[in-house]
């Protein structure tokens, strides 16, 4: 029987790599983003309209998601996978600094859309005894200078997926939160504005998680026998571990 894996955030970085790993082993995959022409050149990589479906849609918009998830068409209607990929970073400033519309648009994409894609497809998930895997990140652990909102909403992710599994208890649905430390994508670039100076500096000489990195760990989650549950997984690159409490000195 050939499964169905929703993917969103799938335009680029982990998305993208997330969905070329998933058809390779024979799955369907429905790929989300805002880019219709992203979608489209990733569909056509990975095999065409049999093996992907494109929905191109602001993940921050419930009515928007509704529709799309309503439009799938019969060979994509059962979701046996949803991966909550979709997320961004807005700034590196510390709190006082920061602008409260990139606060709004952290919160609104990786809390709210990532809940309520969850709500809209959870109905979907247990009638297919499904996985949810959802991406934090090492930020819901450690915080660091900077990360304010950014590892707030990923701290939700992470509670939120705990949460999920006492409540499907029974249901066989299994849930996963991924954390990945230091990864090279373009999530760095809208993290920075487009900074590539800054991009370039980020992971000179740290040899970086790949997004193909991420996208094994989570086909291994999906690939083990349906009564193991993988609560997290914390990943890192070797090069990164852990600092020094930082101390402020008069």
């Amino acid at each position: 029987m050939t499964k169905t894996a929703l993917i969103t955030g799938a335009t680029a970085g982990f998305g993208d790599a997330i969905a070329r790993r998933f058809a390779h082993e024979g799955w369907k995959v429905i790929v989300t983003g805002r880019r219709q022409e992203r979608l489209d050149a990733l569909v056509e990589a990975l095999g065409g309209p049999e093996v992907a479906h494109p929905l191109c849609f602001d993940i921050r918009d419930e009515a928007a998601t509704r529709a799309a998830l309503e439009s799938l068409p019969e060979g994509f209607a059962q979701i046996d996978a949803l991966i909550n990929n979709a997320g961004l970073a807005r700034g590196t400033a510390p709190a006082q600094d920061c602008d409260l519309d990139d606060w709004r648009a952290m919160i609104d994409t990786n809390i709210t859309g990532l809940a309520v894609m969850t709500r809209l497809t959870l109905d979907r998930l247990i009638a297919r005894r499904g996985l949810i895997v959802n991406l934090a990140s090492i930020a819901a652990n450690w915080p660091y200078p900077g990360g304010n909102v950014y590892g707030g909403t990923k701290a939700f992710v992470q509670q939120f997926s705990l949460g999920l599994r006492s409540d499907l208890s029974g249901t066989g649905v299994r849930v996963t939160s991924i954390e990945p430390g230091l990864s090279e994508s373009e999530f760095t670039l809208v993290r920075t504005g487009g900074d590539k100076a800054a991009y370039d500096k980020l992971y000179a000489g740290a040899d970086p998680l790949q997004p193909e990195d991420i996208a094994e760990s989570i086909y291994w989650v999906a690939a083990l026998p349906a009564h193991v549950n993988i609560n997290s997984i914390e990943i890192m690159p070797v090069s990164q571990s852990w600092a020094p409490f930082q101390i402020h000195r008069e």
